[in-house]
């Protein structure tokens, strides 16, 4: 079960007048360089703002495959959780003990805050998989260019450049095995930050590469024509981003400007032409395409790489640049780019090119056999614990005296965050097999089992949670499927699960039971396991009329159709209502929580109260 890509492609749009700028210089697309101001000088680069990166702390990790990974970064800059995911190097579970260089890959101007472009438009995550490199892969930043913005807009706090140079490295080299030798690229707007941020942090990156970005920023026109395009993209403000167009710091992001810091860098510079191209939908009129903005774009993309290009030849800076003939402003040529620039990227990062020979036989030859889709080897068989391993372009295949069995995509990630064959759920004793409802698809293991559907995500299921999920029917009785993994109760000895229709509570002293329901829900009015309820004792029991009810360690809840869940605690009214009979009785069903009145506390009932006052108990009527 692999994670899908994104269906369709984001828009690519410009303003009309943005398209005004460039839509004259179509025909001399190829050989046309930008005016640049003679009096426009190299400023030297604004130094970096440090940063304690002592704050920026991990809040949540997720495995969406067993080397795909989503972290979310608490960022003291921009004072919220940044999402970064990371393709992992392809010897990461074949080496535990070993550290890879990164590849960082920067997306366009319509950054979106769920998935990164490369991931969600090309075939980066397949195409990497053989790639010993950590790929970085940071999520957001719609028209933010990667920078430190001077102001606040659009509900954003934009410290970009602060949390990609100061604050993230220390957790991508801390908990993900990642060293310093780093390289960057990026599309359109990713492109122009790839070469600001390596200008602006001399040493940070060994490779900057830029697919259609826009290398001259500061030039006549330019801050206008970004503006335009930023308030087409997601409505932001210019000015917020680096003050006035006239401002320092406009030339302080300008790679011409910077060009100079870019000496002992690898450099790669690529765009089209402008021109229909072979993955372009062509018009009515030869060599113009029917997307007309991404034609606009990307001649300003060509001109402005050739004006940097040159400055780099006139600073002897050498550069890989790679002039397309034909091409608009569109993925399909930036996933061709990134191909392209990989055995530069690969030199400057001091990693192979391609992977080694591996081969296929035993056990591990027939189920790769059988399972075609899992696509080439990319290592050789190695241990693990309680067997071998092998691993393949999208997934890995398990062999024990459990049997040989695949564990691929977010089942994979799941058992991969679990530590695989190393942790809590051991060797796998099935390959991934669908649910009877068609819905969901699960592996067994030695010690659990973990299950996936669309809607809820893969979760592992295990020990005395497990025994009383199955005994209850599995995903077909009353909780469905699991929606979170297993956790400690936080201030008692216990564990807790999320399912679709509620949770299961453990703990030593009253055994595993489910909350469901509006019974969970008041549960949690309550304080779950740490308030006066305490843990469950039962799971939820029928009662007349269609109502429930639940025991826990404190009290009990009840719920009917008729009146809603409330809670009766143990005690004197809680007796009292059982010495006439409970909800079969002359009171009916709970109606309200226990609260106070003058001199004690009353609970009402559908036919009346109970009162204590003074140690005295009423029961009206």
């Amino acid at each position: 079960m692999r994670v899908p890509r994104t269906t369709g492609r984001r828009r690519l749009r410009m303003s009309a007048v943005a398209l005004a700028l460039v839509l004259p210089l179509v025909g001399g697309a190829t050989t046309t360089a930008l005016a640049v101001p003679a009096a426009a000088a190299p400023v030297q680069a604004a130094p970096v703002r440090a940063q304690n990166d002592a704050g920026a702390s991990v809040s949540r990790v997720d495995w969406l495959t067993d080397r795909r990974v989503a972290v979310w970064v608490n960022s003291p800059s921009m004072g919220v959780p940044i999402q970064v995911q990371i393709l992992l190097a392809r010897d990461w579970n074949r080496s535990p003990g070993a550290s890879f260089p990164t590849l960082w890959l920067l997306d366009g101007m319509r950054a979106t805050d769920v998935e990164n472009g490369w991931t969600a438009e090309t075939d980066a995550e397949t195409w990497f998989a053989d790639k010993n490199v950590n790929v970085i892969l940071p999520v957001g930043g719609q028209s933010s260019f990667y920078s430190d913005w001077v102001e606040q807009n659009n509900g954003r706090n934009y410290k970009w450049e602060t949390f990609l140079t100061k604050e993230l490295p220390p957790v991508l080299e801390r908990d993900w095995r990642s060293t310093d030798v780093r390289a960057v690229a990026g599309l359109s707007m990713g492109g122009t930050a790839a070469m600001t941020l390596a200008a602006r942090n001399p040493g940070f990156f060994r490779f900057a590469g830029s697919f259609s970005g826009i290398l001259s920023t500061s030039t006549l026109g330019m801050p206008q024509a970004i503006g335009y395009a930023m308030q087409d993209a997601g409505g932001f403000d210019v000015g917020s981003m680096w003050g006035v167009p006239s401002g320092d710091l406009w030339a302080q992001h300008d790679p011409y400007v910077l060009a100079e810091k870019l000496k002992g860098t690898s450099l790669y510079i690529s765009s089209g032409s402008g021109a229909a191209g072979p993955y372009d939908q062509p018009s009515d009129i030869p060599g113009i395409s029917t997307n007309y903005a991404g034609m606009g774009l990307e001649i300003l993309a060509r001109l402005t790489s050739q004006t940097f290009a040159t400055k780099l030849t006139k600073l002897g800076i050498p550069a890989t640049v790679n002039y397309r003939p034909s091409g608009v402003h569109t993925w399909d040529y930036w996933q061709f780019e990134v191909k392209q620039a990989w055995p530069q990227i690969a030199a400057a990062l001091g990693v192979e090119v391609d992977k080694p020979a591996c081969s296929v036989g035993g056990a591990i030859g027939g189920a790769a056999s059988a399972n075609g889709w899992l696509g080439d080897c990319l290592t050789a068989e190695y241990d693990v614990a309680g067997g071998r391993a092998q691993d393949f372009r999208v997934g890995r295949i398990f062999t024990s005296d459990s049997g040989t069995h695949v564990v691929a995509g977010a089942i994979g990630g799941a058992y991969a965050g679990l530590g695989g064959p190393a942790g809590v759920l051991g060797m796998p004793t099935s390959g991934e097999l669908g649910v009877p409802d068609g819905r969901g698809r699960y592996n067994s293991f030695r010690n659990g089992m973990i299950y996936w559907t669309p809607q809820t995500g893969a979760h592992a299921v295990r020990g005395a949670i497990l025994d009383e999920w199955a005994r209850q029917g599995y995903e077909r009785g009353p909780l469905g499927y699991p929606t979170r993994d297993e956790v400690a109760t936080p201030n008692r000895p216990g564990a807790v699960q999320g399912f679709e229709i509620g949770a299961m509570y453990f703990s030593p002293d009253t055994g595993t039971h489910a909350v469901l329901g509006k019974i969970m829900e008041k549960y949690g009015q309550t304080g779950w396991e740490n308030g006066p309820l305490g843990f469950a004792r039962t799971n939820e029991i029928a009662v007349r009329d269609n109502g429930r009810f639940t025991q826990f360690e404190g009290g009990n809840i009840y719920w009917s159709p008729a009146t809603g869940a409330w809670v009766i605690r143990n005690g004197p009214i809680f007796d009292a209502w059982k010495s006439v009979g409970y909800e079969n009785g002359r009171l009916g069903y709970v109606t309200s929580d226990e609260f106070p009145i003058p001199g004690g506390v009353q609970q009402n009932f559908q036919n009346g109260f109970v009162t204590v006052r003074d140690g005295n108990v009423q029961i009206v009527p």
